[in-house]
C-alpha cells in the first residue's frame, strides 16, 4: 500500500497653518539713513520630487520584475501566490534536451535563481501547446507541482511522497539505454490530473487520449516520451527544496514560446 505523508499608506495628514502679520506705527520720523542697496531677485523655487508642474515628465511606475527568459504572457500564468518556479527551457520547438532553473519570489517581488542551471532531457520529439496521448511531446505551460513519490524511500520532500513499488519499471529508451530506476523519485506534474493524489493516479479529466503520467523523473540519459528528466542527485535536491507552501509550479517549454 503507498505510504502517504503530509502536505500557499494614505498618508492623509492635514496640516493648518496660520500666518500672524506684525504691523507696527511709528509717531516720530525716522532718523535719515543712507539708500539701501537693491534686494538682489529672489531664487527660482527648486521642483521636488512631488513636483507635479506639466514641464516635469511623469514618473513611470517601475514595472514588477519578470523571471528572466520568460515574456509577460508566460509569466502572468504564475499564480500570485506562487513563489517557486522551476523553469525548464528547450531551444526550439523540437529540442528534447533543455535547461532547468529553480527560481524563488522574495519578500519585495523579485525572483532570484535559486539552484541550478541543470541538464534536463524532455519529449523525443520536442514540444507541443496542445499535446496529445503518444505525440512523443511535452506540454507546454505552467502547471503546478503538488504531489512526488518513487520506488525508493523519501529523500526528505516536503511534497506528499508515495513510497510504492509500482513505480518499478524496465524496458529501454529509445537510445537503447536501460530504463530501470527511472522512477526511482518522481514528481507529478499537474498536467490532466487530479491534484493530491499519487502520481501513480489513473484518472484524466481531460480525457485519456490527451496523455498524462507526466512526471519530473530520473534521466535514463535519452529523451523521454513527454516527461521531463534529471540526474538521480539533482532531482533529489529539488525535491528536498520544493516547499508546498510556496505553492510551487513548473514554467515549461522552448525559448520562444516561454518569451511570449
Amino acid at each position: 500500500m503507498p505510504v502517504r505523508k503530509g502536505a500557499p499608506a494614505l498618508l492623509s495628514a492635514g496640516t493648518l497653518c496660520a500666518a500672524l502679520l506684525l504691523t507696527g506705527c511709528a509717531t516720530a520720523a525716522p532718523p535719515a539713513t543712507a539708500p539701501s542697496a537693491p534686494k538682489p531677485p529672489a531664487a527660482a523655487a527648486v521642483p521636488t520630487a512631488g513636483d507635479s508642474r506639466p514641464d516635469r515628465p511623469a514618473r513611470i511606475p517601475e514595472q514588477p520584475p519578470r523571471i528572466p527568459g520568460l515574456g509577460p504572457a508566460t509569466q502572468a500564468r504564475i499564480p500570485d501566490g506562487t513563489t517557486q518556479a522551476f523553469v525548464v527551457s528547450g531551444a526550439t520547438t523540437d529540442s528534447n534536451t533543455a535547461m532547468a532553473v529553480l527560481y524563488e519570489r522574495n519578500g519585495t517581488g523579485r525572483w532570484t535563481e535559486a539552484a541550478g542551471p541543470w541538464a534536463a532531457h524532455n519529449a523525443l520529439r520536442g514540444w507541443t501547446a496542445d499535446h496529445d496521448a503518444g505525440d512523443l511531446r511535452s506540454p507546454i505551460g505552467v502547471f503546478r507541482l503538488g504531489d512526488a513519490g518513487g520506488r525508493l524511500p523519501d529523500p526528505g520532500a516536503r511534497l506528499p511522497y508515495d513510497q510504492d513499488e509500482e513505480f518499478a519499471i524496465s524496458g529501454t529508451g529509445f537510445a537503447g539505454e536501460s530504463l530501470e530506476g527511472s522512477f526511482d523519485h518522481v514528481i507529478a506534474i499537474d498536467y490532466n490530473r487530479v491534484p493530491g493524489r499519487t502520481p501513480l493516479d489513473k484518472e484524466r479529466p481531460l480525457g485519456a487520449e490527451k496523455g498524462g503520467g507526466v512526471w519530473i523523473h530520473v534521466d535514463h540519459g535519452g529523451p523521454t516520451q513527454a516527461c521531463v528528466a534529471l540526474e538521480r542527485g539533482t532531482l533529489r535536491e529539488l525535491l528536498v527544496a520544493l516547499d508546498p507552501a510556496r505553492e510551487p509550479v513548473i514554467v515549461m517549454g522552448p525559448d520562444p514560446d516561454l518569451a511570449r
